[in-house]
Formats: C-alpha cells, sequence, structure tokens
C-alpha cells in the first residue's frame, strides 16, 4: 500500500512557527474527523450528495461493459484521439501517461503490441489542433468525446470539425469511428448520440468531472491501449477500505487534509505544491489542480457564509524543478505545503558510466540515475526542512495500475475531508459555470443575448 510520512511538517522538526504538533493536532480533531468520514460514508449512497464517486470501483456492470467494448475493437484503429476539457480529459491522461510505456506514442507498432497511439485534446488552440489533425489519419482513428452536460463549447467545438472530416473520409461509416461518452439521458450529445448511432458510456450521475477519473470516463481510454483495468479498480478498492476507517493515526487522507488545512487557518501556509519525483507522474499534479483548486476554491460555505478561502495548488515535478522553483521555497515566502511524491522500484535501472574518472565529475560514474533521483529527493527534502519549509512524503512501491489509483483515489478523498473541514461544498463549481455562461453568450447562443449585451458593454470599459 501508499506510505505517507508528515514528520517534515512538525514543530519539532521545523519549528514552532512554522509546524504543527501534529499529535496533538490529531488529538484535537480526532472526533471530528470521525465525524467526518462516517458522514461521508453514510452519504456517498444519497442521491443529490455528489459523492457516487466514492462507490465508482463496485461498478461491475462499468467494467464490464468497458472490457467488452475494447476487445471488440481491438485490432480496429491505430489511434485513439480523446476530446474532452478538465475533468473529462486530465484524469485518463494522468493514467496513461502514467500507465503507458514511456513516449508510446512514439514506439513502433511492434514495440506497441500493436496497441494503438493514445492522444488527448484538451484545448482549443487553432494551431495545436490543426497541427495534430494533419498529423492523424482519422480514417484509421476512434474518437471518444466526453462530455457530462453534452454541450461544453470547447469539446462540441472539437467535435464538430473532427465528425465533420470523418463524415466527409468515410461516408455514413464514420459513426464507427466514434465512441461518446455523456449523460445517461439528457444533453445535447446523447442526443446526436442516439439519433446517428455512435456507441455510448456514461458519466454517472452525482459525480463532477473531476471526480469521474475511475469511470467510463477514465477507464475507457486506458481500456483502448491495453491497460489492466482491473487492476486500477483493485487499487481503489484497497485504499477506499483503508480510508474508510475513522481512526486518524491510521488515515493518511485525513491526515493530509487537516495538514493543508491547519497550515492554511493557522500558519498562513496557502499554497499546495504537488511535486512527484517521475516524469511518469507528471500530469497526476495537473489533474490534482484542477481537483484541489476547484473544489476547494470557495466564497460561500455550507451556512450561506461570504467566505474566500481554498489553498492554492502548484503543480512541479523533481528533479526538474528543483532548478526553477526551489530558490523560491526555500528563500521565498514561507506559505506553502510541498506534496513530495516518491516511487521506490522503478520499472528499469540506468547506470552511469564510468569515463570521466578523474574529473570532477567522476563520482557520477558507476552509479545510477535512479540513485541519482532518491538524492535529488532527499537533498531537496532536507534544504526545505533546514529552511524551516513543512513537506510531507507520499511513497509508492512502483508506477503500475494498482499503485497510482491508489494515489488519485486518495487525493479524492483527502480533497473531500479537507472540504468539510472548510465547511464548504466541495463538489460544486459556481465560478466556473459563471465563465461558461459568459462563453455561450459571446458565442451567440440562442438565450444568452442579454448577457452578451451586458458583456460588450463591460470589455469595452475594460478596454
Amino acid at each position: 500500500m501508499i506510505k505517507f510520512s508528515c514528520k517534515n511538517a512538525d514543530s519539532m522538526v521545523i519549528g514552532v512557527d512554522n509546524g504543527l504538533n501534529l499529535q496533538e493536532e490529531f488529538n484535537n480533531y480526532r472526533d471530528k474527523i470521525a465525524e467526518i468520514i462516517f458522514d461521508l460514508n453514510q452519504r456517498k449512497d444519497k442521491n443529490g450528495q455528489k459523492l457516487q464517486w466514492m462507490n465508482l470501483a463496485y461498478n461491475d456492470e462499468t467494467l464490464w461493459y468497458v472490457k467488452e467494448y475494447a476487445a471488440m475493437v481491438k485490432d480496429r484503429f491505430e489511434n485513439i484521439l480523446v476530446l474532452g476539457i478538465g475533468g473529462s480529459a486530465l484524469g485518463g491522461l494522468a493514467l496513461t501517461e502514467a500507465l503507458l510505456k514511456p513516449y508510446w506514442n512514439f514506439l513502433s507498432e511492434e514495440q506497441r503490441d500493436g496497441l494503438p497511439r493514445i492522444f488527448f485534446l484538451d484545448n482549443i488552440d487553432p494551431d495545436s489542433m490543426n497541427g495534430l489533425l494533419e498529423a492523424l489519419d482519422l480514417e484509421k482513428t476512434l474518437v471518444n468525446v466526453i462530455t457530462k452536460s453534452g454541450d461544453t463549447a470547447e469539446t462540441m467545438a472539437q467535435f464538430m470539425i473532427v465528425k465533420d472530416i470523418l463524415k466527409n473520409k468515410l461516408g455514413d461509416s464514420y459513426r464507427y469511428n466514434i465512441v461518446a461518452t455523456t449523460d445517461k439521458k439528457t444533453g445535447i450529445l446523447r442526443q446526436i448520440s442516439e439519433q446517428e448511432g455512435y456507441k455510448t458510456f456514461v458519466v454517472p450521475d452525482d459525480v463532477g468531472g473531476r471526480f469521474s477519473v475511475f469511470s467510463a470516463v477514465g477507464l475507457l481510454p486506458c481500456a483502448l491501449v491495453g491497460l489492466d483495468i482491473d487492476e486500477i479498480i483493485n487499487g481503489v478498492k484497497d485504499m477506499d477500505l483503508l480510508l474508510k476507517n475513522p481512526d486518524i493515526d491510521s488515515n493518511i487522507a485525513a491526515q493530509n487534509a487537516l495538514i493543508h488545512y491547519l497550515m492554511d487557518v493557522k500558519m498562513s501556509k496557502n499554497l499546495s505544491v504537488m511535486m512527484p519525483y517521475s516524469s511518469r507522474l507528471r500530469y497526476v499534479s495537473d489533474w490534482y489542480v484542477q481537483l484541489w483548486a476547484e473544489s476547494l476554491g470557495k466564497n460561500i460555505d455550507k451556512n450561506g457564509n461570504s467566505i474566500q478561502v481554498g489553498p492554492t495548488p502548484i503543480k512541479a515535478l523533481g528533479a526538474t524543478d528543483q532548478h526553477s522553483q526551489i530558490q523560491l521555497y526555500n528563500e521565498g515566502p514561507n506559505n506553502k505545503v510541498i506534496n513530495f511524491v516518491r516511487v521506490e522500484n522503478f520499472d528499469t535501472t540506468l547506470e552511469i558510466p564510468n569515463i570521466f574518472e578523474y574529473t570532477g565529475i567522476g563520482y557520477l560514474g558507476g552509479k545510477t540515475l535512479n540513485q541519482l533521483m532518491d538524492a535529488e529527493a532527499d537533498s531537496t527534502k532536507v534544504s526545505l526542512s533546514d529552511c524551516s519549509r513543512p513537506t510531507v512524503t507520499i511513497t509508492l512501491d512502483k508506477v503500475d495500475c494498482y499503485h497510482v489509483a491508489q494515489l488519485l483515489y486518495l487525493l479524492e478523498i483527502q480533497t473531500a475531508i479537507a472540504g468539510e473541514l472548510y465547511n464548504i461544498d466541495a463538489f460544486n463549481q459556481p465560478g466556473v459555470e459563471q465563465s461558461k455562461n459568459y462563453t455561450y453568450a459571446l458565442m451567440g447562443r440562442i438565450g444568452y443575448e442579454e448577457s452578451a449585451n451586458m458583456l460588450q458593454e463591460r470589455m469595452a470599459q475594460l478596454v
């Protein structure tokens, strides 16, 4: 199982001005944490609580349908193209980038065991999209379009472009190159899918996009490139069992949620840095940034009080960002909690040849990059501690389906607990919805004419 260490956030290590007396705080919040964990697990089976993501690992039907479809289309396509934005793309991107062989899309078909390449179009930059469409043979590409609402402007704009190209190339058979993941009953994409005969998968009710990674949203792209989604689900189930424990001394999600909450409200450390020491986990940081920011950045609490809370997430990568961010973290404002993610066993070992023995770099010869990566992480952790900067460390045995799934589910539960500590709704995103509505207005959507006029006036004033 995943390991967690928080001793470098303790006042015994980094001093009382910047650290917490962890055992004392764990004792102070023991009953509150137990109440939160019990309440979350009681509410997860009730409609309207937006906690159905806690049950996704136990949906055997979805797992079976995903595996059946992946087997049915095996060997039919050279490429998978995922159209989505935010939670519709980041989960699948984090999983596939972590779990496939590095540089998967550059490998030969033989090196990929005949499995397809995979691409995520998660933005609407015209140059990037045109570039990818020029590089891909869409006739040999399966397009997975993902949007719960079915009318996400960015995703549906992408889809309209891709569908038009496919239909022009393939005629009526283009529909076999499209699979949609959307709402079970409603929405424009559901309507289009039923009219045109696309294969569909469901984004479950009461599951927000940023919590959807273990639904068909994340599992389907993984299955289509041959990843073991059974092991992904096993990792989630085992972590779920561990995190049902109401005892904070044994619940690592509760520990890290409380540490971040108290560092924010008591120590004014409201920046949360996610820094994995594995290039394969770099997109886990992107996924975490959305999870943390969209869930915890709120201006109204559950009692209707006006507040402005939420730690700001920052993505980093070890050892790369030791050369871009650690100067700030060591000597700049002491307002951050750094989350290290470590890997005990990399899949491979790479030895550094002993070819400059009598120079200043001779000490590297005969060592491995594995040893150097560990030394980099250890030295950074110690230097931050020397400067009284709080850090916590999550350690995976290896980067595989089982352990990466555990990591993501751990962070989801941690986020839910943090939301309860802040007394906010961690599962809505009204600030995002406002921006979406403004976009609809500016793009001329029917029913948004009044907003469009107001926005034109506002923009003229701002210019």
